[in-house]
């Protein structure tokens, strides 16, 4: 039998343990993140970009496995390009031009990673503000600013109300408009003829009234009145949807005699 003396052993000892321990450092170390572009535009249902002109929309980007924010800001630009935008055409069209609002960040992701967008606004009408989200996969250094970049429809009508209460009755005026800024007019892009609004009377939760507004000037200004059967307080809400595609929208205010 061969004896190795002890001074012969540890070197090679050594060798193995820095070699195992290399090793496992290895299998254990963060993957170093990618930095990753992206633009995201918010298009109004119906309609055109919404950007400054109506306070921009909030844009959140979370890893929906840990809910970790990734990226957060305001949409800013103009509204785009109306003929490109309503008359686009063709199954993926690019509507968007150069200074039409868009919130573009650089996300920093090491591995495929589901986001999660959510976009909320627009943040200069409290009252008609809404949300939605929307999730897609993002792989570290694959940019999304092709085309229009990640772009996402908010639905609604903004609506802008005035109310005035005597005599028995409320006289109503409000401002209508695209979640966008874009006008209602007669016969324009946005025709008055496809939207109707409705005012309704609530107490207690139930409905106690209702009457129609009619298109009083350009842009969409509506007006008309409705019956108060007492001193109130009432919650007056005003409803505008647009009859051939759908699209709608509600606010609402306290009013009393």
């Amino acid at each position: 039998m061969r004896i190795i003396p002890a001074t012969r052993r540890r070197p090679r000892a050594r060798a193995r343990r820095i070699v195992g321990l290399a090793a496992l450092i290895a299998v254990g170390a963060p993957v170093a993140a990618e930095p990753t572009a992206i633009t995201v535009r918010v298009i109004a249902r119906d309609a055109k970009f919404i950007g400054t002109s109506m306070g921009g929309v909030r844009v959140t980007l979370r890893e929906v496995e840990t809910g970790q924010m990734l990226a957060q800001g305001v949409t800013a630009g103009g509204t785009g390009d109306t003929p490109r935008i309503m008359q686009a055409s063709g199954r993926n069209p690019n509507r968007a031009g150069d200074g039409d609002a868009a919130f573009a960040a650089t996300l920093d992701i090491a591995r495929p990673t589901l986001v999660e967008l959510e976009a909320e606004g627009p943040l200069g009408f409290p009252g008609s503000m809404l949300r939605v989200t929307e999730r897609r996969w993002l792989l570290p250094g694959e940019p999304v600013t092709q085309g229009e970049g990640w772009t996402v429809e908010l639905p609604g009508l903004v609506i802008s109300p005035e109310a005035q209460a005597a005599g028995g009755k409320a006289a109503i005026r409000a401002k209508v408009q695209l979640m966008c800024g874009c006008p209602i007019t007669p016969g324009g892009v946005w025709d008055a003829a496809d939207y109707q609004v409705t005012a309704t009377l609530w107490e207690a939760g139930k409905r106690v009234a209702a009457a129609p507004l009619t298109f009083t000037t350009a842009p969409g200004g509506y007006g008309g009145e409705i019956a108060l059967p007492g001193k109130g307080p009432y919650r007056l809400g005003l409803f505008a949807l647009n009859r051939r595609t759908g699209n709608s929208g509600f606010t609402e205010l306290t009013i009393a005699q």
